[in-house]
C-alpha cells in the first residue's frame, strides 16, 4: 500500500509538470497552444507505463487518469490552461482521460496475469501518438486534404497517425506480453504480431479520419481495443 501512495503523488506531481511547462511555453516562448496541446497529451498518454511500473495494485493504479475526468472538465469548462485548452478547443482531454480509466478498468489486474494488458496499452499508445502526430503533421505540413463526412483531415495527417500508430502497436505487441510489467503472459508470434497491428494501425487512421474534433480520443482507442480483443 505504501508503494501506492507514493506512486499516486509521483502521477499527480507528473501531471502538474506537464500543464505547467505547457504554460510556460506557450506564455512565455511562444508556443502554440496545438503544439503545447499535443506535448500534453504525449506526456500523458506516456504516464501508463508509469502507472504499471509503480502501482502494485490495479484499481489504486486507475485512481491519477479517473481524476482527470473530472480535473480536465474543469479546465476545459473555465479555459484555466491556457495551453490546454483555449476557446474553440474541445473536450478531448476529458475523453482521453475517460478513455484511458476504462480500458485499463478492462483489461488490467495485478497480482494474477492480465492476458489482454497488451489491447489496453496498444490502444492508448495509438492514441497517444498517433492522434497527437496526426494533428502536427496535418497542421503544419498538410495540403492535401479530404472531407468525409463534413470532416476534414489531410492525408498527410492520416498518413502519419497510420504509421505512429503501426509502430507504437508494434512495440506494445511485441515487448509487453510475458514481460516485467505484464509477467505470466505467453508472448505473442511474429505473425500474430503483423496481423494485429496492421489491422488496428488501419481501424484506428480509419477512426481518426472520420471522427469530429476532440472525438478521436474516443473513437480511436477503442476502435483499435475492439479490433484486437476481437482478433486475438
Amino acid at each position: 500500500m505504501s508503494n501506492d501512495i507514493l506512486a499516486l503523488v509521483f502521477s499527480y506531481v507528473y501531471a502538474s509538470s506537464l500543464l505547467v511547462v505547457s504554460e510556460i511555453l506557450m506564455r512565455k516562448f511562444g508556443w502554440k497552444q496545438f503544439i503545447t496541446r499535443k506535448l500534453v497529451h504525449i506526456g500523458a498518454g506516456m504516464w501508463v507505463w508509469g502507472i504499471l511500473y509503480f502501482f502494485d495494485t490495479w484499481y489504486l493504479g486507475i485512481i491519477p487518469f479517473a481524476t482527470f475526468i473530472i480535473l480536465n472538465f474543469i479546465i476545459y469548462k473555465y479555459e484555466i490552461l491556457k495551453g490546454v485548452d483555449a476557446e474553440d478547443s474541445s473536450p478531448g482531454t476529458v475523453y482521453f482521460a475517460f478513455s484511458i480509466t476504462a480500458l485499463f478498468l478492462l483489461f488490467w489486474r495485478t497480482g494474477v496475469p492480465s492476458p489482454n494488458l497488451f489491447i489496453a496499452v496498444a490502444a492508448v499508445m495509438a492514441m497517444t501518438w498517433g492522434d497527437a502526430l496526426a494533428s502536427l503533421v496535418g497542421k503544419t505540413w498538410g495540403k492535401r486534404k479530404y472531407t468525409f463526412l463534413k470532416h476534414t483531415r489531410t492525408w498527410e495527417g492520416s498518413a502519419a497517425m497510420f504509421i505512429s500508430a503501426f509502430i507504437v502497436i508494434f512495440l506494445v505487441l511485441k515487448f509487453l506480453p510475458g514481460s516485467g510489467l505484464n509477467p505470466g503472459v505467453t508472448s505473442l508470434s511474429t505473425e500474430q504480431i503483423f496481423i494485429l497491428t496492421g489491422a488496428s494501425a488501419g481501424v484506428g487512421t480509419f477512426a481518426e479520419s472520420i471522427s469530429p474534433a476532440g472525438t478521436d480520443n474516443l473513437s480511436v482507442p477503442f476502435a483499435v481495443a475492439l479490433i484486437l480483443w476481437l482478433l486475438t
